[in-house]
């Protein structure tokens, strides 16, 4: 399997070109920018390339964003190996990133972490031999109020211990939907005692 992926990725980068679909949604994308100042759409335009990529940016998709754009390859590229949302390499098909900035960690994404790599045979950074799922640790994802959480993909699994992580991975496995978001009887960011202030309406006073 792993043999198929690099013979894969090599005509990704060989053969890349962007679908009708991305071209439309390139030409939107960039009537939000002046003209003169196009150069500002290179990290949507990279997201819609590594989305037409099933999840990672070759060489080829980078220098298709810098032609649109007219910028020199190398400051597109800049930008693609700076930021930790575009992946130059292959991914699975399920891309989990582990949130373990310091509000995830104090509550518990070792374990979070622990339990993926020992389900899925892998370790950190690494992709597991059937495709299926990547595994890597990144800084802050924005929902440090329900630590510790992972993204899978484009969805945020929030409040997670070892237990709950297993049920996700077991549920994507055997094609199982999985509840997005807090994985406890939380709505959204409320606290899970319910609410403490705002009870009630007040009258607009007179």
């Amino acid at each position: 399997m792993i043999e198929k992926i690099i013979i894969k990725r090599k005509q990704d980068e060989n053969n890349f070109i962007f679908s009708s679909k991305a071209k439309k949604t390139i030409e939107l994308t960039l009537a939000k920018y002046p003209i003169n100042q196009k150069n500002s759409a290179v990290m949507p335009l990279l997201d819609i390339a590594m989305r037409e990529c099933n999840g990672w940016l070759p060489n080829n998709a980078i220098k298709h964003v810098s032609d649109i754009l007219e910028m020199p390859f190398i400051k597109v590229y800049e930008v693609a190996s700076f930021y930790s949302m575009y992946n130059l390499k292959p991914v699975g098909k399920n891309f989990i990133q582990i949130c373990s900035t310091t509000p995830c960690w104090l509550r518990g994404s070792d374990e979070v972490a622990e339990a993926c790599y020992k389900k899925l045979q892998i370790k950190k950074g690494e992709t597991t031999e059937d495709g299926m799922f990547t595994v890597k640790e990144v800084e802050c994802l924005g929902a440090c109020v329900n630590a510790p959480m992972v993204q899978i993909n484009d969805d945020y699994y929030e409040d997670l211990d070892s237990k709950s992580m297993l049920k996700i991975i077991n549920n994507i496995i055997d094609g199982t939907k999985n509840k997005i978001g807090p994985q406890v009887d939380r709505k959204c960011s409320e606290p899970r005692s319910g609410l403490t202030s705002l009870l009630k309406e007040e009258k607009n006073a007179q």
